[in-house]
C-alpha cells in the first residue's frame, strides 16, 4: 500500500511537471535515449518516479557543491600560483658628463704707482750715489696717448709731462737713466708702460723725457738705457704674455686669436684694437715666462711679430 502511494504520488508529481514545463525536444548522444527525442516532461515523470527525485536532487546538490568548492580552490591556487611582479625601479639618472675645465680668467696685474711727474727727489740721489744693474743699447722713439684718459700699463693715467718710457721686458717701476750716444744729454725717468711693438726699437719715451735726451725733434735715436732699481727681480719671476700684430685688418686678428686658443686651450687669448691697428695678446696659463717664451719663439704670424712681454 505505502508502495502504491508512493508510485501514485510520483504519478501526480510527473504530471505537474508535464504541465508546469514546456515541451521541449532534446536530442541525445550518448546513452538509451540517444535514438530519438524526449520531452521535457516525460524526462522529469521519471525522475520523480520510484523515488529517484530525492537521489537525483542530492546528487545534483552535491554536485553543484563540490563543483563550487574546486572552482573556489581553484581559484585560490590560481591566485597562489600568480607571480606578482615587483614594480620596476626607474632606471638611475645618467650622470652629467663633467664640464669640460674652464680656463679661469688671469689675475688683474695691480697697480705700480710712479711718482707724480715719474721721479722725485729720492730718485735722483738714489742715482748719483749707485752704479747701474744692468745697461742695454738700442733705439728710442717717442709716443703720446692717442686719447685724453688712457691708462698706461702700470695702472695710472697716461701723462706726456711726466718722466717715464715704455720697456717691454723690465719689471714695472723699473727707474733707468736714459742717454742720448750722440748728444749726450741724459735725464733720469721711471718705466710705467709697455712698448714699443715695433721690431729693432727698445724704448718709447713720452713727450717730456724724449726733450730731455734730444729725442724729440729728430723723433728717434740711439741711446743707452742704464737700469739702477727694480722693484722686482729681472731676471726670474714675474708675469708673462705675447703680444702680436700690428694687424692691419681686424679679421686676421680674429683669426690669429682664434688659432691660438685652439693650440693653447688654457691660455686666455684676447684681440683688442691699437690706435690704427688691431692686435692679439695670448698669456699662458699662470703668466709662465718660460712658456711665454716658447710661444714667442714659435709663433710666426702671417702679419705683424711676437713680442715677449712682461705684464707687472
Amino acid at each position: 500500500m505505502q508502495g502504491t502511494d508512493v508510485r501514485a504520488d510520483a504519478g501526480r508529481r510527473g504530471r505537474i511537471w508535464r504541465g508546469a514545463v514546456p515541451w521541449v525536444a532534446v536530442h541525445f548522444t550518448a546513452g538509451p535515449f540517444s535514438a530519438g527525442r524526449f520531452s521535457a516532461g516525460r524526462l522529469a515523470g521519471v525522475l520523480f518516479s520510484a523515488g529517484r527525485f530525492s537521489k537525483i536532487l542530492r546528487a545534483a546538490v552535491f554536485a553543484a557543491l563540490l563543483a563550487g568548492l574546486l572552482l573556489s580552490v581553484s581559484g585560490c591556487k590560481h591566485r597562489e600560483n600568480t607571480r606578482v611582479v615587483p614594480p620596476q625601479a626607474l632606471p638611475p639618472e645618467a650622470e652629467p658628463a663633467p664640464a669640460a675645465p674652464i680656463a679661469s680668467a688671469p689675475a688683474r696685474i695691480p697697480i705700480t704707482p710712479a711718482p707724480p711727474g715719474g721721479i722725485d727727489d729720492d730718485d735722483l740721489t738714489f742715482v748719483a750715489t749707485h752704479k747701474p744693474v744692468l745697461s742695454e743699447v738700442g733705439y728710442a722713439t717717442w709716443y703720446t696717448a692717442p686719447y685724453k684718459g688712457r691708462r698706461a700699463a702700470n695702472g695710472q693715467v697716461f701723462d706726456d709731462d711726466a718722466m717715464t718710457a715704455a720697456h717691454r721686458t723690465l719689471p714695472m717701476g723699473s727707474l733707468v737713466v736714459v742717454t742720448n750716444m750722440k748728444t749726450g744729454e741724459s735725464s733720469a725717468m721711471r718705466i710705467t708702460d709697455r712698448g714699443p711693438f715695433v721690431e729693432g726699437r727698445m724704448l718709447d719715451l713720452t713727450i717730456a723725457s724724449a726733450k730731455a735726451v734730444g729725442v724729440y725733434r729728430v723723433g728717434m735715436a740711439m741711446v743707452r738705457m742704464d737700469v739702477y732699481e727694480t722693484p722686482k727681480p729681472i731676471a726670474t719671476g714675474g708675469r708673462w704674455c705675447v703680444q702680436i700684430g700690428a694687424f692691419h685688418d681686424e679679421d686676421d686678428a680674429i683669426a690669429l686669436k682664434a688659432e691660438l686658443l685652439n693650440d693653447y686651450p688654457g691660455a686666455n687669448v684676447i684681440e683688442f684694437p691699437g690706435e690704427k691697428n688691431f692686435w692679439v695678446r695670448i698669456r699662458p696659463q699662470g703668466d709662465d715666462r718660460a712658456s711665454a717664451e716658447q710661444i714667442a719663439r714659435h709663433l710666426q704670424p702671417v702679419e705683424g711679430n711676437a713680442y715677449l712681454t712682461r705684464l707687472d
